[in-house]
């Protein structure tokens, strides 16, 4: 199942499949976050959380805080190679970064069974709190994405 989200002006783009939710760290989705990431992760998690309930007749086998945490280490972390690749003019290092730019972009979040870095989110999501504090503030701004 393929959805496009229409929250708060911005269309944000999800891919369903059973066991797996795909989102695209894209404009729409950085500027969806930059009202308020914490609240609007939220949201956007549950609306996702209950149609794939609808879709699947069972509940998706990932918690949200897991959840939150995956999807802001892609978005922050293409915010970031971005922010690199834009001010690094060394050209293997742009290379490189390009790379991590690319799988970042994809926001792939499986259950245990179908993704084998899930232990990885569920476990930083213990720090969901501390981690939010240190997130970065409006980067739709910096016009890194088009």
């Amino acid at each position: 199942m393929n959805k496009i989200y229409k929250l708060d002006n911005c269309s944000i783009k999800v891919s369903v499949e059973e066991g797996i939710i795909r989102l695209k760290s894209d404009k729409d989705l950085w500027v969806y976050l930059d009202i308020d990431v914490v609240s609007q992760t939220i949201k956007l998690i549950r609306l996702i959380k209950t149609d794939y309930n609808t879709e699947f007749g069972k509940p998706l086998k990932i918690t949200d805080r897991s959840l939150m945490v995956e999807i802001w280490a892609h978005v922050y972390c293409d915010y970031f190679g971005l922010l690199i690749h834009r001010n690094t003019k060394i050209k293997w290092i742009q290379d490189i970064v390009l790379k991590g730019i690319e799988r970042a972009e994809i926001i792939d979040c499986g259950e245990r069974k179908l993704d084998s870095n899930r232990w990885v989110w569920d476990f930083l999501s213990n720090f969901k709190k501390p981690i939010s504090w240190f997130l970065p503030k409006n980067i739709s701004f910096k016009d890194l994405k088009r």
